[in-house]
């Protein structure tokens, strides 16, 4: 069952350990078949060393295990929640990657100060609120994906591919595993730049219509950054 995608998020988790995003088994990458409403996730606490296309797990989105052996990894239904809210997801990617992680712990989203950011990203990498005492006890994980939702009421999913959850770490998405895990490369690295430029610099500035113009030039009717297909 949904083999091409098992191999998809496969490749999708090594790629994590290959980017230097992951270490041990901090992670986990998932990709979803739209039509069927199933999802495929990397089992939980499998060495990546070890772990195989087929140990993938595939769940329907209320988290009932449709195939595999393995347990899916405890983080399926924080992944489950996204893929509910937000149809334009295919591909749903968690790190404890070291910067972002970073900024997740400090709390603070990191603003949008300069063009890379901008290439991928339309506005500042929101960061969620803390977490209440009933939603860390009941149901965690799930109440996890709630808050990520929520910090997205007034923000577009598509222009902001990725969110820090609070004292906790980044996840990012994309239109496939592999373009999710593409946006957490991004995550990363941006992250890496913020902190190092607010320390060289605190008061830096960034001008909205640069941001406005390197992410335009690769999203939307505009965009002529590329190749045309």
């Amino acid at each position: 069952m949904l083999d091409s995608l098992k191999t998809d998020v496969f490749r999708a988790n090594l790629d994590l350990v290959k980017h230097g995003l992951v270490i041990l088994t901090w992670g986990n990458a998932s990709g979803i078949d739209r039509e069927k409403g199933l999802v495929v996730i990397k089992p939980s606490g499998v060495s990546y060393d070890d772990m195989r296309a087929e140990d993938m797990v595939v769940v329907d989105l209320d988290g009932n295990v449709v195939e595999g052996r393995l347990k899916p990894s405890s983080d399926t239904p924080t992944h489950l929640e996204l893929y509910k809210a937000f149809p334009c997801m295919g591909g749903v990617v968690h790190t404890h990657s070291t910067y972002a992680t970073a900024w997740a712990q400090a709390g603070c989203d990191i603003s949008n100060i300069g063009t890379t950011h901008s290439d991928y990203f339309s506005d500042a990498v929101p960061c969620t609120r803390d977490m209440t005492v009933d939603e860390i006890n009941n149901a965690y994980e799930k109440e996890t994906g709630t808050v990520l939702v929520e910090r997205f009421q007034k923000l577009n999913p598509e222009h902001i591919p990725g969110v820090l959850v609070k004292n906790h770490g980044p996840f990012s998405w994309g239109k496939s595993p592999h373009d999710a895990v593409h946006n957490a490369v991004v995550l990363e690295q941006i992250a890496k730049m913020a902190l190092l430029a607010y320390s060289i610099n605190p008061q830096l500035t960034m001008n909205p219509q640069l941001i406005q113009k390197h992410f335009y030039r690769k999203h939307g009717q505009g965009a002529y950054y590329g190749q045309n297909n």
